[in-house]
This record gives structure tokens, C-alpha cells and sequence, in this order.
């Protein structure tokens, strides 16, 4: 009888930058050797729309610059990458498969989150965990009611929150937490930092650039 042999599986590997890593935009110039001195390889990067879209990444590279807020693979080194400056930044990591997520509020009431943990589940049924990155955070994001009552229509009233002088704020973190439990993902960590108030992280509240959550499959 021949001898069983153990081959190691792909493991995931993901990383959330900052300004450390430079301006990660995809319009920003020379941003491809930034890129590679991230995670070297072909990546697929979005034009992110705040919509539901996701996009299955088949090959390395494949869908870069696709109209989408999400990716997943399960495919070695296929680099999977999205760009933030306050949206929440979420990675999806199964055994065989990963997944980013580019998360505001848009993104939550048109059910990015549910659409992103499907297309992972197609690829690898079994269990998963979720990690949210820096984001802003509800101290620091005052909300408009009409706005901050959509989201709650979908996600519940977990959201809801004050800034920190009392006025109406939405907790995207908490959102994405409550859509992933409700889609099945019942084990998330966040990283608990706020980009605003960050020196390490740039913010859409000042800022142009872009750092960015970069995911792969490394075998």
C-alpha cells in the first residue's frame, strides 16, 4: 500500500495597509511598484461602486478593474485587493478559499456583505471567519437620520450610535458584524482602529490617498 502523502494546502495570508505602504489608489502614479512591494504578483483590483457586485477570481489578475465591491478566490496567488479610506475593509478567509470586502454604508444596505460570503460559500462550503480592518469609527462619523434609518432597516439598530459630542452616528464595524453573523459568519475580529483619528492611516476626510486590504492564497 503506498504511503500517504500530506500536501500542504494554500494558506491565507492577508494584510491591511497604511501610509507606511504609500497611497495604494489604482489611479495613483507608480502605484504598481507599490503594489508589489506588498504582495508581489498579478493583482485584482476594483472600481468600487458602494453596490453588491462581486467578482470570482479565476486566475491571477483576472477582473482587475471589474465594477464590483468584492472577491473572492480560490485560486494560489491570485492577489485580491480593494482600496479605503474610512469604508470598512473585510476579509473573508475560509480553508481552500479568501475573500475581500469594501464595506460603507451603501454597501451595507445593498447587501454586499451576504452577496460576498455566498460567492465564498460556492467555493468552499465549510466554515469561515471574517476580520474587519481600519474604518472610521462612530466618534467620528456623524450620520444623517434618513441615512442611518436605511441602514437599520437592514441591519438592525445595532448601528446606531453617537459621535462624540452626542450627535447621531452610524458604527459601520457593528454593521458588518451583525451582516455577517446574519449571513453566517459568526466569527469576526476587528481590528477596533478609526481612520480619522489614525496618524498611521489616511482618511476620506482630508485625504486623497488610499491604502488598501490585500489578500491571498499563498502556497
Amino acid at each position: 500500500m503506498a504511503d500517504v502523502v500530506d500536501v500542504e494546502r494554500p494558506r491565507p495570508w492577508h494584510r491591511f495597509t497604511g501610509r507606511t505602504e504609500g497611497d495604494l489608489a489604482p489611479d495613483s502614479a507608480d502605484v504598481d511598484h507599490r503594489r508589489q512591494a506588498v504582495a508581489v504578483g498579478s493583482w485584482t483590483w476594483l472600481h468600487q461602486v458602494h453596490g453588491a457586485a462581486v467578482v470570482v477570481v479565476d486566475a491571477p489578475g483576472d477582473q482587475a478593474g471589474r465594477r464590483a465591491d468584492a472577491a473572492v478566490t480560490a485560486v494560489p496567488g491570485a492577489v485580491l485587493a480593494i482600496a479605503v479610506a474610512d469604508c470598512a475593509p473585510v476579509v473573508l478567509v475560509a480553508e481552500r478559499a479568501i475573500g475581500v470586502v469594501h464595506v460603507g454604508w451603501r454597501g451595507l444596505v445593498a447587501g454586499v456583505i451576504p452577496a460576498a460570503v455566498r460567492a465564498l460559500r460556492h467555493l468552499d462550503p465549510g466554515p469561515a471567519h471574517a476580520v474587519v480592518g481600519p474604518c472610521v469609527r462612530p466618534a467620528c462619523y456623524e450620520f444623517g437620520e434618513a441615512e442611518l434609518a436605511s441602514v437599520v432597516s437592514v441591519v438592525g439598530d445595532g448601528v446606531e450610535a453617537r459621535t462624540h459630542d452626542g450627535r447621531p452616528a452610524l458604527d459601520v464595524a457593528t454593521g458588518v458584524r451583525l451582516a455577517l453573523a446574519a449571513a453566517g459568519v459568526d466569527e469576526c475580529v476587528d481590528t477596533g482602529l478609526c481612520t480619522t483619528c489614525s496618524a498611521d492611516h489616511w482618511s476620506h476626510r482630508g485625504d486623497r490617498q488610499r491604502q488598501a486590504l490585500v489578500a491571498v492564497l499563498v502556497a
